[in-house]
């Protein structure tokens, strides 16, 4: 592969005497000048998943708490601060995943509730009830007002769409409205409907594409994957993006027969892109092959930005995080050891991704902001990164 299609790979590598592990990200454009607040979230949404996890809960339900921090911070294009559409209004998507159970939930489209995957993590523990009355099959996705009314109904309080927006998200609303405005004043012409064309590719460039995700391994050794995302920057309203799609915004799957590893998979970026190229299911079906940064970097190279699917696109923007375990028992003379090899792998065509991860056994979230190396064109270029961690328990 081309140095131009591979603009960066590392591996890192890492022992850790515990569990439970967490791995979180968002990919767009991340600034120097905000780099230590991108990281700062990143932590409190990793402690706070880690905590969880120590408590005893399960992976579906840390992830879904790391997903509420960072849906909390303003700095992410989630719940608060969200971007706003053409109309000026807060429509969020989210998805959530469960390995162990394989069920799912999400809503697309939804305003007015601050925490969207609360939403969608609520829709999955109902669907694990089983039927409702009469034998009606209870939903695993909803949008718009529909899914606000269910949340309201379920005990998830509302929140106005006002509170939501922040200084920055309002800024960049009414920024972008302006161009809008300029661009519709402008001739018809051929060179003019070029120049439109490209504003457009700016204003929804990397920088609006900062979508949030997470996934777990919990000391059961079960997998579950969650994102978040406000969408594009003056998207139309009810359009739903890859965050609330089934096996395009995240994907989670423990090992089975068929398959020897247990996979999670979180994906950022354009959601257009990312819906077109079903990546995170794509991803995790990778990830049964022996060596998983090949997979990954295959994947991401064939599946993405070769894809067929998007022959059309110059730029094709997106990022993954994914972890992939398996379990092992090994005997000592006086105790067994019960552990988990992981792989945590992250890669992405937009500018930048920040990602943090931690075990249980961490004091602090490890954070990191992986850019693609200077000259390389987002959207035609890859980084790829990751590490290998041994995660073990004492069976008693």
């Amino acid at each position: 592969l081309s140095v131009d299609k591979i603009a960066q790979l590392s591996l890192l590598y890492k022992w850790l005497n515990s569990f439970p592990f967490l791995f979180l990200s968002g990919a767009g454009y991340h600034s120097e000048s905000k780099a230590k607040e991108y990281k700062h979230v990143c932590k409190r949404a990793c402690q706070r998943a880690v905590d969880r996890l120590k408590a005893g809960a399960f992976a579906v339900e840390a992830v879904a708490a790391a997903l509420v921090e960072l849906e909390d911070s303003p700095f992410t294009n989630a719940g608060m601060g969200s971007n706003l559409n053409l109309s000026g209004e807060i429509e969020c998507d989210a998805s959530i995943m469960d390995g162990k159970s394989l069920h799912y939930g999400a809503v697309g489209a939804i305003s007015g509730i601050k925490n969207p995957v609360l939403v969608a993590n609520r829709l999955l523990n109902e669907a694990q009830k089983g039927k409702l009355s009469a034998g009606r099959i209870p939903p695993c996705f909803l949008v718009g007002q529909g899914a606000h009314d269910w949340a309201v109904t379920h005990g998830i309080p509302p929140c106005p769409s006002e509170k939501m927006a922040t200084k920055f998200s309002l800024s960049a609303y009414k920024r972008n409205k302006r161009k809008m405005e300029l661009a519709e004043k402008m001739d018809t012409g051929h060179n003019q409907t070029k120049k439109r064309r490209q504003s457009s590719e700016n204003e929804n460039g990397s920088g609006c594409l900062d979508t949030v995700g997470a996934i777990v391994v919990d000391q059961e050794g079960n997998v579950a994957a969650a994102v978040s995302s406000g969408g594009l920057a003056m998207k139309h309203p009810g359009r739903v993006g890859q965050a609330a799609h089934y096996g395009c915004g995240c994907w989670a799957e423990n090992a089975c027969n068929m398959n020897p590893y247990s996979t999670a998979v979180s994906t950022s970026g354009c959601g257009e892109h990312l819906i077109r190229t079903m990546l995170a299911r794509e991803c995790s079906a990778a990830m049964q092959s022996e060596d998983a940064h090949q997979a990954l970097l295959e994947a991401m190279q064939h599946k993405f930005i070769s894809s067929p699917f998007l022959a059309s696109e110059d730029r094709v923007l997106g990022g993954v995080i994914v972890l992939r375990c398996c379990r092992c028992v090994e005997a000592q003379p006086s105790q067994d050891i019960q552990g988990a090899l992981v792989e945590f792998l992250w890669s992405h065509t937009t500018e930048s991704m920040c990602v943090g991860y931690m075990s249980a056994q961490d004091s602090k979230a490890k954070t990191h902001i992986s850019r693609l190396p200077p000259g390389a064109v987002p959207g035609q270029s890859l980084a790829i990164e990751g590490g290998v961690c041994r995660l073990m328990s004492i069976v008693e």
